[in-house]
């Protein structure tokens, strides 16, 4: 099926793995032109060299405050113009609630949370000129606690909220702006966390995986590349009556409505 997004301008921040990847591997297979933004140069330049469209690298900390203008104006210097804006950025730490340190917090939100804001902020002109589109990768967690996930939910949270503000906005300047909340996805990260459960409960990596899946209440875990397809969807023509939608990608993880 074509989704009309050939020729279009993605910028993708936290691309260098995991999602991120996925999703520029999949708009890349649109023909989308891509800015790829993540702190890793060298996982970027792999990436950019398999995307079979024109990809370019922009290697930076988005939780520097002038990182993201500055980011917008390399892919406006570019290519000329932006049509989309997918908001991957940020990996929350996890613990404790009394053992998370303010600069665990700060931490969070900088690179989760504001670098959607001044993501956004920056782009939004362009997105306006072009009726285009921001997709921000969010989590279930932020309409779902959990007592080691205070910084992740919290942080969550607020980017939910912050979409359906700028949904809100976009209705009558002609952004499309929606979010996706990935359930449990096999990236790196979740494997790691299977890995220490296993250590810590000595049993095998293959039991560790299967006692998390039964206790969120699902079977499988998902791939990064089914929220890539989502992300094309939500960035394609056959959304356009999408404004502010919260979509679950997560294997009926989520139980709330």
């Amino acid at each position: 099926m074509d989704l009309k997004l050939a020729g279009k301008v993605a910028i993708i921040t936290g691309a260098s793995r995991g999602i991120g990847r996925a999703i520029a591997e999949r708009l890349s297979q649109e023909g989308v032109k891509l800015v790829l933004a993540a702190r890793s140069a060298q996982l970027l330049q792999e990436l950019a060299d398999a995307c079979v469209s024109e990809a370019l690298i922009f290697p930076a900390d988005l939780r520097n405050e002038a990182t993201p203008q500055a980011l917008i104006d390399f892919a406006i210097e570019q290519f000329g113009a932006l049509h989309l804006l997918v908001n991957n950025a940020g990996a929350t730490k996890r613990g404790d609630f009394l053992q998370l340190s303010e600069a665990d917090w700060q931490d969070g939100f900088a690179l989760k949370f504001f670098s959607t804001v001044r993501c956004s902020k920056a782009a939004w002109p362009h997105l306006r000129r072009h009726q285009g589109a921001i997709v921000n990768i969010v989590g279930v967690g932020g309409r779902t606690g959990s007592a080691e996930f205070a910084i992740g939910g919290a942080v969550n949270a607020g980017l939910l909220n912050l979409s359906k503000a700028l949904a809100d906005k976009g209705i009558t300047e002609g952004v499309k702006v929606n979010a996706i909340n990935p359930g449990s996805i096999a990236t790196d990260r979740l494997q790691l966390r299977i890995n220490n459960a296993a250590k810590e409960k000595n049993i095998s990596y293959e039991e560790a995986a299967q006692a998390m899946s039964k206790k969120l209440g699902v079977t499988r875990f998902g791939t990064p590349e089914e929220i890539a397809a989502a992300v094309a969807f939500l960035a394609s023509p056959l959304s356009d009556y999408c404004q502010g939608s919260m979509l679950d990608v997560d294997g009926g993880q989520t139980r709330t409505l």
